[in-house]
């Protein structure tokens, strides 16, 4: 009974500490186009002249690093075997971009390469698909720059052996895929000035894009676990803190245990304990002198 009662509890403390994540604007770009219908969608107004294309020429690229914090994107698919696309939203402006591009566009060259069992080391010139790199800014900005060049940001627009040009999307309003996720990201940001990061901004975010028909197809069809990869339930660092403090609790109850039943007296117990109170020491040893 004393595990239900603790368990409910603890749902009604994460229901009250729901918030919006932090990553909120990824989470549902990576979440959306993971659904190759809209990943067609993307494709089709970053190339409107590719009218044959279909969803199965499509084939997800994206890198995952589920366990560690190491090299990870948003986006990244291939169209055939012959064309790459690296596709990556940004909320705040910088030119670091360029660099995260071209790391993203390496790992996934060394895994075509390795999926393809070809071997750079052979004096047989390997095949590579030609790659589309992408950035899609959400954020305001006066100054619309079409491209991100990393030799131009990096290199002072010197001549070197080295460059990556990256083009930047702002969205427009014709109503395509890309456009509507920007818009999608500022209303989100309009509820949260508003609601603050809350269970609130989230449901009215959504609620005011369906109304506008902003990604409404997604959202009507996914909206239950939209708004569930919006939310984070409970912090990490809390989740150990109290496993923590808990297990301190049972290890210090033990040796109180043993303790009282050695005899020590209830206040120079308390004294060495950081995790039981006095009150709860003498229950301890009511509940022993009761067994005995």
């Amino acid at each position: 009974m004393k595990n239900k009662n603790e368990a409910n509890v603890a749902e009604s403390r994460i229901k009250d500490e729901e918030v919006a994540k932090h990553t909120i604007k990824d989470s549902v770009f990576t979440n959306l186009f993971q659904d190759k219908k809209y990943l067609l969608q993307l494709y089709k107004t970053l190339h409107p002249e590719d009218t044959q294309v279909t969803e199965d020429a499509l084939s997800d690229i994206t890198i995952h690093n589920i366990m560690t914090n190491d090299v990870y994107n948003d986006v990244g698919f291939m169209v055939g075997e012959k064309l790459l696309i690296l596709t990556e939203a940004q909320a705040t402006w910088t030119e670091n971009i360029a660099v995260r591009i071209l790391i993203y566009l390496m790992v996934t060259y060394q895994d075509y390469i390795k999926k393809t069992k070809q071997n750079v080391y052979r004096s047989k010139k390997i095949k590579l698909p030609r790659p589309e790199l992408y950035v899609i800014y959400t954020g305001d900005r006066k100054e619309r720059t079409e491209y991100i060049s990393l030799a131009d940001e990096f290199f002072e627009g010197q001549k070197t052996f080295l460059d990556a040009k990256i083009k930047v999307l702002y969205g427009s309003d014709q109503g395509d895929i890309i456009s509507q996720y920007v818009t999608f990201t500022k209303v989100y940001d309009e509820q949260r000035k508003l609601h603050g990061r809350t269970r609130k901004a989230v449901t009215e975010t959504i609620r005011i894009c369906k109304d506008k028909n902003v990604l409404k197809e997604y959202l009507e069809e996914r909206e239950k676990e939209v708004e569930n990869i919006m939310l984070a339930m409970y912090d990490e660092k809390e989740i150990l803190r109290e496993y923590i403090e808990s297990e301190r609790y049972d290890t210090e109850k033990e040796m109180a245990v043993q303790l009282l039943k050695e005899g020590l007296p209830v206040e120079q117990i308390a004294r060495c304990s950081s995790a039981l109170s006095i009150d709860e020491l003498r229950m301890l040893q009511k509940e022993l002198l009761q067994n005995v």
